[in-house]
């Protein structure tokens, strides 16, 4: 199945949609990533897969990394309360991922996804990122509950240094789990980054993506 198949979002921004969810609280950490490896006989494993082995070998600090899942999840950034941390989810997820793909091909490797950076699309989501920075920071580090800091430099560094596609897709995570509204001009423009991606049409607005009609 290819990506432009998957009709919500997908790979490592759509596991922390999963976390998000009322149920999560019913399950494990990892009987959570099983269940979303084993989602419509494992379409999400693969891109779920190239996710984690890009962040895995990302130069990300293992902060940044646990920064971004917090935000994209909502919940609050207290290192000394995670179960693990994230280079080691990350480790998991790849395990679960590989054992799952196994399943249907048994001569399957595991290669490191190929590097793929086109500097317009990269600075195109930078500046989409950089425009709600102010209003990402004081949802994220000001919430009296789920705060958590410096996403927007984690972000940052997610987009220039590892991958954008990525970036861009835990950038709406951010925006869907804070409930960060934007403006018509800058829901098209999501839109439109979006298909460039090759994602799905209902990917960009797939969760709780908040716009302000009439605003600009």
């Amino acid at each position: 199945m290819d990506r432009k198949d998957i009709w919500i979002d997908f790979g490592f921004s759509g596991l922390t949609k999963w976390f998000g969810s009322p149920w999560a609280g019913e399950y494990t950490p990892l009987e959570i990533v099983v269940m979303a490896a084993d989602w419509e006989e494992s379409a999400y494993a693969p891109t779920l897969l190239d996710d984690a082995v890009t962040l895995l070998q990302s130069p990300l600090l293992t902060r940044e990394i646990d920064i971004l899942w917090c935000a994209a999840v909502g919940m609050r950034f207290a290192p000394d309360e995670r179960w693990v941390d994230g280079r080691d989810w990350l480790g998991q997820i790849v395990d679960v991922c590989e054992e799952r793909i196994r399943r249907d091909e048994s001569r399957f490797d595991v290669l490191p996804p190929a590097p793929v950076c086109d500097p317009e699309l990269r600075d195109a989501v930078l500046a989409e990122v950089r425009t709600l920075a102010p209003g990402l920071e004081r949802a994220t580090a000001g919430h009296p509950y789920r705060s958590v800091p410096e996403v927007v430099p984690a972000l940052e560094r997610l987009v220039t240094e590892v991958d954008p596609d990525l970036g861009f897709r835990l950038f709406l995570r951010v925006l869907k789990a804070y409930v960060i509204y934007i403006t018509e001009v800058q829901h098209l423009r999501y839109r439109e980054l979006g298909e460039r991606f090759g994602y799905n049409e209902f990917v960009v607005d797939e969760g709780t993506l908040q716009v302000m009609p009439h605003a600009d």
